[in-house]
């Protein structure tokens, strides 16, 4: 037989063998439509629309006039006017805004005499949001009757708050423990409830008295304490290696870990009730696995996505957790001041945790 008819003989084959596995043909789709829709989309390193809160203390027309300049660039969207630079610090700790404007009193007299004019707050987690900032600090201020400073001076002053060394290490570290615990918590989950149907065990588990919520959860509780353990890991590290601080209370960086693990293993077992092959699994799991790098803020900043995507990464266990992560460890927020995210780990994992069991009985049967 010619070589090339025993070669095409087997390449034909390996094609057939493709077009019958329906998860890996999509997978051979949806994974390159997903990461240009990602890249080409979604990424933007040049955030816009960053949540901010105001407190005028001039209350002048020059200091309006101030406030709509700093509006028209675009970096930020007032979302709140306060009255004290003591309630833009309590609003940035709870991370309810990335800004803080505070305009003095005697705002037009500081310009004339060229001393800083205005006070930029930022919230030093997220090294980006600190280079946005920088572009309101270039913007010149004009006193009454269009006077400007007799001096040369920094008119707008940038204050980072909780990083000042604006250290990369500070903001990666916690959102590492996030990376890792979805990696591998889903990841392993999908895996163990495949490899149990592969070796023919599946049926024996079914046979005994569990029900099938207790055998599901069984099965995925040993990786919540190998979950917890790859947090300390990272902790401690992180401290050792980076100095990377914990303003807040240690408990609740490990509460918020145990939500992000419950999330990442009920997303697991809703992958395992789909794949029949570890194979399958592994490649949803990493397509899963991609907009949590990607979309939640990890790598790319969040206020630099179009609206579209950043209604989809807020259904992102990984955003949720970046949230109650990064407020605990770097700005010593309580973790139920930062309860809407909470809410949201919550409602995900019980979700996906119905789908998971329902679909699980459904192939049962």
């Amino acid at each position: 037989m010619n070589p090339l008819r025993r070669l095409w003989a087997v390449v034909v084959k390996e094609l057939r063998q493709i077009r019958r596995d329906r998860i890996s043909l999509v997978m051979i789709v949806l994974i390159p439509v997903v990461d240009l829709l990602l890249f080409g989309y979604a990424i933007n390193y040049n955030p816009r629309g960053l949540d901010a809160a105001i407190a005028d203390q001039a209350v002048t027309a020059t200091s309006r006039a101030a406030v709509m300049d700093i509006q028209a660039t675009g970096v930020v969207d007032t979302v709140a006017v306060v009255d004290s630079p003591q309630q833009l610090v309590e609003m940035l700790r709870r991370g309810e805004i990335s800004v803080g404007i505070t305009i003095p009193p005697d705002f037009e007299r500081r310009i004339v005499d060229g001393r800083p004019a205005m006070q930029v707050m930022v919230d030093g987690t997220d090294t980006v949001v600190q280079a946005a900032a920088n572009q309101i600090a270039q913007l010149p201020l004009e006193g009454p009757d269009g006077r400007r400073a007799a001096r040369a001076a920094p008119q707008i002053e940038v204050v980072s708050f909780y990083n000042p060394e604006r250290r990369s290490a500070v903001s990666i570290v916690p959102g590492l423990i996030g990376i890792i615990l979805t990696m591998t918590m889903t990841m392993f989950t999908a895996m163990a409830i495949v490899r149990e149907r592969e070796r023919g065990n599946m049926e024996l588990l079914i046979a005994t008295p569990l029900a099938r919520g207790e055998l599901m959860v069984g099965k995925v509780l040993p990786y919540a304490a190998i979950g917890l353990i790859q947090t300390t890991l990272i902790l401690v590290l992180g401290f050792w290696f980076f100095d990377v601080p914990l303003r807040g209370s240690l408990l609740d960086v490990y509460l918020a870990s145990l939500l992000l693990i419950f999330a990442n293993l009920a997303m697991g077992l809703l992958i395992s009730t789909h794949a029949r092959t570890q194979f399958q699994a592994i490649q949803v799991a990493m397509l899963v696995f991609l907009p949590s790098i990607l979309i939640s803020g990890f790598m790319f900043p969040f206020a630099g996505m179009p609206d579209v995507v950043q209604w989809g990464a807020e259904a992102l266990p990984m955003t949720q957790f970046l949230r109650l992560v990064r407020g605990v460890m770097l700005r010593g927020a309580s973790i139920w001041e930062l309860w809407p995210s909470i809410l949201a780990l919550c409602a995900f994992t019980a979700v996906t945790m119905a789908l998971a069991i329902a679909r699980f009985r459904k192939r049962l049967d």
